[in-house]
């Protein structure tokens, strides 16, 4: 069987460019996950993309199942992008690991639609402590690896405030992204407000 790390660092290589920053989280009794960061600029400035590698290492398991598939099951790395300069984003790489390691830990399938909690902010003085898990695709395409394995997607991450993780969880994701799209909100502001929501 292939190793799938690799394939996954060369396309987020491939569609990102160089990493300048890597760092290595491991939690007892989980695999070992990297953050990688590149940077990017579009017309308003500098974007820090973040990305996890060694969360599609394994298949995200039914926590239902008594055993876990080694083989089949969806494979998933995250990515957060957010404008550089206007916080201390690096401290993103814990929780962003420990989301990364939740599959493993908690037994969880990280799909679209789906809010993770980190219990604290995700970079210190941080209005978020959560993220909206969002379609793949957009940013980096799904990796195809050989049958029967899944492929791997990367599934970016937008930053909620509290107020907007519980309107979420009454009218669902979809409302909370067309209430975003509504007002302009750039989701990659570290340090913006939460959408009004009345």
């Amino acid at each position: 069987m292939a190793d799938v790390l690799p394939l996954v660092e060369a396309r987020l290589r491939t569609t990102l460019g160089e990493p300048d920053a890597r760092a290595a989280v491991t939690f007892v009794g989980t695999d070992r996950v990297e953050v990688l960061r590149f940077q990017d600029r579009d017309q308003d400035g500098e974007i820090l993309r973040y990305a996890t590698l060694g969360m599609s290492a394994q298949p995200m398991a039914d926590p239902t199942a008594v055993l876990a598939d080694p083989v089949k099951g969806p494979r998933a790395e995250l990515v957060i992008s957010v404008r550089a300069g206007l916080a201390d984003t690096d401290k993103v790489l814990r929780p962003l690991a420990i989301l990364a390691a939740s599959p493993q830990v908690e037994g969880v399938i990280v799909a679209p639609g789906a809010s993770l909690d980190v219990g604290e902010p995700l970079w210190p003085g941080a209005p978020f402590t959560s993220v909206l898990v969002a379609e793949p695709g957009g940013l980096v395409e799904d990796l195809e690896l050989d049958e029967p394995l899944d492929p791997v997607r990367f599934l970016p991450l937008l930053p909620m405030t509290p107020n907007e993780a519980a309107w979420k969880r009454v009218h669902g994701a979809q409302a909370l992204q067309e209430r975003w799209l509504t007002n302009g909100t750039d989701l990659r502001d570290p340090a913006r407000r939460s959408v009004p929501l009345d």
